[in-house]
C-alpha cells in the first residue's frame, strides 16, 4: 500500500467509503488486472517535482530530477501555443468576422453547446458580449443535470436574451447503456453522457447548416491529457458496440451515437464544419472566469471540474478513487499549476480534502442505483466486480492513436480537446 499524508478531513471521508464500501481506499489497487495498466505499482511511490501526478497516473514517466514527463510535454509542445499573456484577440476577431460573414442573414451564425460549467457558460458570455455573436445554443439532458447545473443554464440564456434548444435522450436507452458500461468493468463508464453531447452537437449543426462549432476546450484549464487507461477514446464505436452487445439487450433505436471517423474527418474536411475554441484566444483565468459568471448571472460554482453532471460527480469523485485508485483533481490540479493559476504546494493542500462530499456519498449511491432501476447491492457488486479496461473488448485504439497523430500534424488538436 501507498502512504499518504491525509488531514482529518480525508481520513474521516476514508473511514466512511470503508464502511460503505467495504474497501480501504487508503490502499492502493493491487490485483494483476491494475499492475499490468499501472507498471509502477511495484516501484516505490512518486509525485512529479513541479506538478501533483504521481505513479497512480498510468504510465507516468520521471526524470533523474524526478520531474514528470507531462511537465516537459507542456514546456516542449503545449507553452507556446497558449499565448495567455499575449494579445491574440486580433486573431479571434478575424474569426469572428469569417463566422458573421457566413452566417449573413441566417438566425444561427454558430452552434454552442452549455453544459452549465464555467468553460462553456463563459465562452457563451464572451462571445455573445465581446463579440456579438448569434450562437445557437443547445442542452442535452441525459437524466444527471444537478439542480445548480439546471439553475446556471436558465440564468445564462435568459439573461443574455437567448433560446435554448434541449436534447432529452431516451432514458431507457440512456440506462440501459449505463448499466452496460457498469456491467463491462471498464473505468471510462462516462462514455454515455459524451457519446450523447458530442452527436446532438454534430446532429444540430448538420441540420440547421452552421458551420461553426463553439467548443470550450482550452489549454488554460486542460492543458495535462487524461490517461487513456482510464478515460478511453469515447467514440471507438467499435468498442462500445461490443460492450453494448455483450451486456444490453437493447436495440438503442434512437440513441444518439457518432463515430470519431464521421464528426472528425467527414463533417470536418469534407463538410467544411470547423471547431473553433475562443478560450485559447482570450486571457481565460478560471478564478476570474467564475467571479464574473458569479456577479452577472448568479452563477453557482461547483466543487471539481465536470460536476455539473450528478452521474460525473459520483463518477469522478467516488467511483474512480475507490475503484480504480485514480483521483482525477491531480489532472486538473496539475493543468492549473502549468498555467500558473495556482501553486503545486496550493495544490497539495487541496487534494487533502475530500474529493466527495462526504454527507453526499451514500445519497448518491443510492440515488444512482434507484436512477437505473437496480438495488444497491447490485450497484456495490459492480463496483467490487473484476477490473476490466479497453483492451478487454474490441477496439480500434491502434487506429484511433495513428489518426490523433496524422490530426496532430494537420490541425495540431490532440486527444482530450484542449487545442
Amino acid at each position: 500500500a501507498l502512504k499518504f499524508s491525509w488531514d482529518q478531513n480525508t481520513e474521516q471521508f476514508c473511514k466512511i467509503l470503508k464502511k460503505f464500501d467495504n474497501t480501504d481506499p487508503l490502499t492502493y489497487p493491487s490485483d494483476p488486472e491494475q499492475t499490468r495498466i499501472l507498471p509502477n505499482i511495484n516501484n516505490s511511490y512518486q509525485m512529479c517535482e513541479k506538478l501533483v501526478l504521481d505513479t497512480t497516473y498510468p504510465g507516468i514517466k520521471f526524470d533523474k530530477n524526478g520531474i514528470s514527463s507531462h511537465y516537459w510535454d507542456y514546456q516542449d509542445n503545449i507553452k507556446d501555443k497558449w499565448k495567455v499573456n499575449q494579445d491574440r484577440t486580433f486573431e479571434l476577431e478575424k474569426i469572428v468576422e469569417e463566422i458573421k460573414k457566413k452566417g449573413s442573414g441566417k438566425k444561427f451564425d454558430c452552434i454552442l453547446g452549455l453544459s452549465g460549467g464555467a468553460d462553456s457558460s463563459y465562452m457563451l458570455h464572451t462571445i455573445v458580449k465581446k463579440f456579438d455573436l448569434k450562437p445557437l445554443v443547445f442542452h442535452v439532458d441525459g437524466g444527471w443535470n444537478s439542480e445548480i447545473a439546471v439553475s446556471n443554464i436558465k440564468n445564462l440564456v435568459e439573461k443574455l436574451g437567448l433560446d435554448l434548444f434541449t436534447e432529452v435522450i431516451n432514458w431507457e436507452e440512456m440506462k440501459d447503456f449505463q448499466l452496460a458500461m457498469f456491467k463491462s468493468g471498464v473505468p471510462h463508464i462516462d462514455i454515455p453522457q459524451d457519446m450523447a453531447f458530442i452527436a446532438v452537437l454534430y446532429k444540430f449543426a448538420k441540420k440547421y447548416n452552421i458551420p461553426y462549432i463553439l467548443n470550450g476546450g482550452n489549454i488554460s484549464t486542460e492543458c495535462v491529457q487524461r490517461p487513456l487507461d482510464i478515460i478511453y477514446w469515447g467514440t471507438d464505436m467499435r468498442h462500445i458496440k461490443d460492450i453494448i452487445k455483450k451486456f444490453s439487450n437493447n436495440e438503442m433505436k434512437t440513441f444518439p451515437f457518432s463515430s470519431a471517423f464521421y464528426h472528425k474527418i467527414y463533417l470536418r474536411y469534407f463538410k467544411n464544419i470547423k471547431v473553433i475554441k475562443p478560450l485559447n484566444y482570450i486571457n481565460y483565468i478560471k478564478k476570474d472566469a467564475m467571479n464574473l459568471l458569479s456577479n452577472l448571472y448568479d452563477w453557482k460554482p461547483y466543487p471539481q471540474k465536470h460536476f455539473e453532471s450528478r452521474f460525473t460527480r459520483f463518477f469522478e469523485g467516488y467511483w474512480l478513487p475507490t475503484r480504480f485508485g485514480f483521483d482525477m483533481r491531480k489532472v486538473d490540479l496539475s493543468s492549473l499549476i502549468l498555467t500558473g493559476q495556482m501553486t503545486r504546494d496550493q495544490a497539495i493542500e487541496e487534494l487533502k480534502k475530500p474529493p466527495y462530499d462526504v454527507d453526499l456519498i451514500d445519497q448518491d449511491f443510492h440515488y444512482i442505483a434507484k436512477k437505473l432501476n437496480i438495488d444497491s447491492s447490485e450497484l456495490k457488486k459492480f463496483h467490487e466486480m473484476p477490473k476490466k479496461y479497453w483492451m478487454d473488448y474490441k477496439n480500434l485504439n491502434y487506429i484511433f492513436k495513428i489518426s490523433e497523430k496524422i490530426l496532430q500534424l494537420i490541425s495540431e488538436t490532440r486527444r482530450g480537446g484542449s487545442f
